[in-house]
């Protein structure tokens, strides 16, 4: 046996020399992370000198507060510069030394707690070693606001050694971070790649940002000629403008989100929404303006696009900031997953995320951001219904795909949509559940004394069945979205007094007790074994389960329904796997009207041939009603129907 090794013990020693590699492979994965950081870093600068300023702890001038963004390709340089507070030497040795080499394990301890228990995050160092992720080596020159403050120079090439020394040139307050690009990063000297950056990063930072020139014309001044009254001065041509070369500010530093609903235009809404999707040139339906105070802070907008019954659209289009810094459009957690086919903008310092900002952390605030969205979405659908049902209900086919999810995934919401949750029928009238429970609670009711809500889903491919139902005097409603078969089970669910059923599920006689529904056959129980005996050998029995009714004289001899649960299962599975999903096996059933007179021929009917010819022609036609006749079979039966008729 082995003898044991003797006992010790030790501290494992994190050094300095592990701190790049921590951030380039935990704290920042995605390289282009470093325009972010240091330009909000950089409108941080800007946005404190100006609160030093306003109370009186500054007394220079502010000047210009402005973060600049320039591209040096000969020198593989980017410069980012602002005319913030600066920093003098104590304070780089502050918040980039002291960080960057108090070692690993302190610095993931102390900045990841801070972010978990206070929500800081964009600290200076930690967002400013970011920058290490494109550059071999970073050089800050920065002048603090501080009387005499003299211009420092600090250097760093991604080692624990640095240069801290005073600059040799001397710059005004404020701080220039000089990137010099690493060989694998040279994407980033491309001025199209910054800019697109830039729009998506910066679009909306508090601080106007700029990046290179751009040419504006401007009029051109002509000297004042001292003429007579009868001079002659039409001939002169208008000079042409001049052009003239300005700073180009990539970004909107007071968005619409920020400023307060009063003092917002109709126009000025759609304005915004072209500013943030430039791409997209239809025009939202309304929006939401989102505004609280406590018990978090929240601002933003939410625009209703036109969905129609389009479920696959595109999500994450809500993108997230934090104090106008972009963080992410995945809004998983924070907006209910029902209003992710949303649009907009929310802006929120209390929603906590790691300090890199790539991921949402887990806090109970989360949870009361996504219930207030889902209130004032609520709150302002419920408004709009009540002030003009008639504006609400010409919108309804392009917002009910969000409403009716709602419906499903969010109890609360759930309750308040009962109020504006509608029904269009196939006459393009609209109820509440509670309108057409009222309307057909005295003539639509089942066997069980159901109330029975007929519906269509398809008011082209059921025209005939909805007919059927419409000659009765039924209501019959037009329910087509994507989530209508999980809609109605829900509302059965819990409105035990209701059924739905759709119009070709079964003959109109067996899914309401009619008044005026036959009771009496035509045929003897001889006759009905008959054609019962020749339509089995006819028709596909595992497709179609036979159905002898005693309906009236002028309803179809063959009718095709298709068993609400089977349907509504079939639905399910295709929703729920999507559209490639295997269905369930298909299954219809062939409703016989014993009263028919062609009935009666066929049983009659001492031609082998006539016989079959008389069921094809029929079964076609039923199965044409339910959009079933394709292929070979729609071709022989438009050959022979022609052949009828020349």
């Amino acid at each position: 046996m082995t003898p044991s090794a003797p006992k010790s013990s030790g501290k494992i020693n994190v050094t300095a020399d592990n701190i790049f590699p921590i951030i380039k492979k935990f704290l920042y994965s995605d390289q282009e992370i470093f325009v972010r950081e240091l330009i909000s870093n950089a409108v941080d600068a800007c946005t404190k000198i100006k609160k030093l300023s306003g109370i009186g702890e500054y007394q220079g001038s502010l000047g210009e507060l402005l973060v600049s963004v320039s591209i040096d390709k000969e020198k593989k340089q980017i410069v980012i510069s602002d005319t913030g507070l600066g920093m003098g030497a104590d304070e780089v040795k502050k918040y980039i030394n002291e960080v960057a080499f108090s070692g690993a394990e302190d610095f993931l301890n102390k900045y990841e707690g801070e972010a978990k228990d206070k929500g800081i995050i964009g600290h200076f160092g930690l967002g400013f070693y970011s920058s290490f992720m494109v550059a071999e080596k970073v050089e800050i020159i920065s002048t603090s606001y501080k009387k005499d403050a003299k211009t420092i120079r600090w250097e760093c090439s991604g080692s624990p050694e640095y240069i801290l020394e005073e600059a040799q040139k001397q710059r005004k307050r404020g701080t220039d971070i000089i990137l010099h690009i690493a060989e694998d990063s040279k994407e980033f000297l491309e001025d199209h790649r910054i800019s697109q950056l830039l729009d998506k990063y910066c679009k909306f930072m508090s601080v106007p940002v700029q990046f290179g020139e751009k040419e504006i014309e401007v009029p051109t001044k002509t000297e004042s000629v001292e003429t007579g009254d009868d001079a002659d001065t039409s001939d002169k041509e208008d000079p042409k403008p001049e052009k003239k070369k300005v700073p180009n500010i990539i970004n909107n530093p007071n968005p619409a989100w920020q400023q307060k609903p009063a003092d917002l235009k109709e126009e000025d809404y759609q304005s915004f929404y072209r500013e943030l999707y430039p791409m997209n040139f239809e025009q939202p339906l309304f929006q939401i303006h989102l505004n609280i105070d406590h018990p978090f802070k929240l601002t933003g907008i939410l625009f209703f696009p036109k969905l129609n019954n389009n479920f696959q659209v595109q999500k994450d289009k809500i993108q997230l900031f934090q104090n106008q810094v972009f963080v992410t459009d995945n809004l998983e957690g924070i907006v209910p997953d029902f209003l992710m086919f949303l649009r907009g903008v929310i802006d929120s310092p209390d929603i906590p995320l790691n300090v890199s900002r790539s991921y949402l952390q887990s806090d109970k605030a989360v949870k009361q951001i996504s219930n207030y969205i889902s209130r004032k979405v609520s709150e302002k659908l419920n408004s709009m219904f009540k002030s003009d049902r008639e504006n609400f209900e010409k919108k309804w086919n392009d917002i009910k795909v969000v409403i009716e999810y709602g419906v499903l995934s969010d109890e609360k919401f759930a309750e308040k949509a009962m109020h504006f949750l509608l029904m269009p029928s196939v006459k393009g009238t609209f109820f509440t559940l509670e309108e057409i429970k009222n309307k057909v609670k005295d003539t639509q009711v089942n066997k069980e004394n159901k109330t029975v809500l007929l519906y269509a889903s398809n008011a082209d491919e059921q025209y005939h069945y909805i007919e059927t139902a419409k000659n009765k005097g039924y209501e019959v409603l037009l329910l087509d979205s994507p989530v209508t078969t999980h809609l109605l089970q829900t509302l059965e669910f819990k409105n035990q007094d209701i059924t739905f059923a759709r119009v070709d599920s079964d003959h109109i006689d067996n899914l309401i007790k009619s008044k005026t529904a036959s009771d009496v056959s035509k045929l003897t129980d001889e006759e009905e074994k008959k054609i019962q005996e020749i339509l089995e050998k006819e028709i596909d029995k595992e497709k179609f389960s036979l159905q002898l009714e005693n309906m009236e004289t002028t309803d179809s001899p063959f009718t095709i329904t298709i068993p609400e649960f089977m349907r509504r299962m079939n639905d399910m599975q295709r929703m729920n796997q999507g559209m490639m999903g295997q269905n369930l096996p298909e299954n219809y059933t062939l409703i016989v009207n014993k009263n028919h007179d062609l009935i009666g021929k066929i049983i009659k009917a001492n031609d082998e041939n006539k016989r079959k010819e008389m069921i094809t022609q029929a079964m076609d036609l039923a199965l044409l009603s339910q959009n079933l006749l394709k292929g070979e079979k729609l071709t022989a039966f438009i050959n022979r129907s022609l052949s009828k008729i020349s």
